[in-house]
């Protein structure tokens, strides 16, 4: 198979992240994973060195502080890119992103630029959500779809798999956005670029442990970002 990377960002992850590298890793041989961590204080950074210093294909990036969701992403972005990796992920260490789909993905990417783990695309498929929780998630979809015109009916989940030409075509240097609007700002530009985008249902389990990232400030980015990405569109910047 093609060689493949799971990035998964963490911070305060340390009960999570064990449980989760087995099966990860059991999906296939070609299967790598990149922790990033943010510097946890409950030592989830040095558990996953020494994980990885017992398995090759476990690495680990350390970053000072919490630097945020969206730059993890792109630290592991240019990490891929730099190693020759052709098939990159996003991923949850809390297990809301189940490792049982990875094969769906693999299986979907092989006619696919960008996969996208939804949420939406057939029902409604979250477990453990307080109702406020789900409106906020499925009327951000709803937001927006309706202004940019973008056709994904989860354009914030976070669970996806991307081909190495998408990364190379985004300008990684010039994606700003974190959190919920990281994911939009993403999937805006490449569908923009016109890449086959393909969204495969999934179910999101709230995390059974470790601390929720979500905040107003997140939430608050998402709402004018979707206006900002439309505007760029219409001026021809992206």
């Amino acid at each position: 198979m093609e060689k493949t990377l799971v990035i998964i960002p963490t911070y305060n992850e340390r009960e999570n992240i064990g449980k989760l590298l087995e099966p990860v890793l059991g999906t296939a041989p070609g299967v790598e994973v990149l922790i990033v961590d943010d510097n946890s204080p409950d030592g989830t950074g040095e558990l996953a060195d020494r994980i990885a210093s017992a398995d090759p294909r476990v690495h680990v990036l350390h970053r000072k502080g919490k630097l945020g969701l969206g730059s993890a992403y792109l630290d592991g972005f240019r990490y891929a890119l730099e190693r020759g990796y052709e098939l990159v992920f996003e991923m949850d260490a809390d297990f809301s992103h189940h490792p049982r789909y990875l094969p769906d993905f693999l299986e979907a990417v092989k006619d696919s630029d960008l996969v996208i783990g939804s949420r939406y695309v057939s029902g409604v498929n979250v477990v453990n959500w307080p109702m406020r929780r789900l409106l906020l998630s499925y009327g951000a979809s709803f937001y927006t779809r309706a202004i940019t015109g973008m056709p994904i009916k989860d354009p914030t989940g976070g669970f996806k798999c991307f081909r190495r030409r998408v990364l190379e075509a985004l300008d990684l240097g010039r994606i700003q956005s974190d959190g919920y609007s990281f994911q939009i700002e993403v999937n805006f530009k490449v569908w923009r670029k016109k890449f086959r985008i393909k969204e495969i249902p999934i179910v999101f389990v709230d995390r059974h442990s470790g601390t929720s990232k979500m905040n107003r400030r997140i939430v608050f980015e998402a709402v004018w970002m979707v206006w900002w990405l439309k505007l760029q569109s219409l001026i021809g910047l992206i």
